[in-house]
């Protein structure tokens, strides 16, 4: 379906801590209001080449990496599976600049942590929508 609807993958950091908590729900906001994004699996992505999803991330205009740090694991995944000049990459700590000494997401109420995650996901919406306009799409 997201094929057909060519929609745009949206990848996120899935990592156990509070910087890829909150960019994987910001992940999750930017897919879900924004009808031309989808949420997409990077671990079908990567380990399952066959896939329906796999096929779908590979074969569309362009994917969103939202990276929790500077690691970019996920980007190094995405870019490993996805042409490079295709992905857009966006590493969503520098977008709230807090808790650089905190690892653990349970250190974080979840109200405070989603709270980051839409301030986060605002931003990268109105990036996304930047682009977009200015490449008249």
């Amino acid at each position: 379906q997201n094929m057909a609807e060519k929609k745009i993958p949206v990848f996120a950091c899935e990592g156990p801590c509070l910087r890829g908590e909150i960019a994987r729900l910001a992940a999750n906001i930017v897919a879900k209001e924004m009808p031309k994004y989808a949420r997409c699996c990077y671990a079908e992505v990567a380990l399952v080449p066959h896939s329906a999803m796999a096929r779908w991330a590979k074969a569309a205009e362009k994917a969103v990496v939202i990276d929790g740090c500077f690691l970019e694991c996920i980007g190094r995944v995405v870019n490993n599976v996805v042409e490079r000049e295709k992905v857009i990459h966006i590493d969503a700590h520098p977008l709230y600049k807090k808790y650089n000494d905190v690892f653990l997401m349970d250190d974080v109420p979840e109200d405070e942590r989603k709270a980051v995650a839409r301030s986060v996901a605002d931003k990268i919406i109105s990036k996304l929508k930047e682009q977009s306009a200015s490449k008249g799409l």
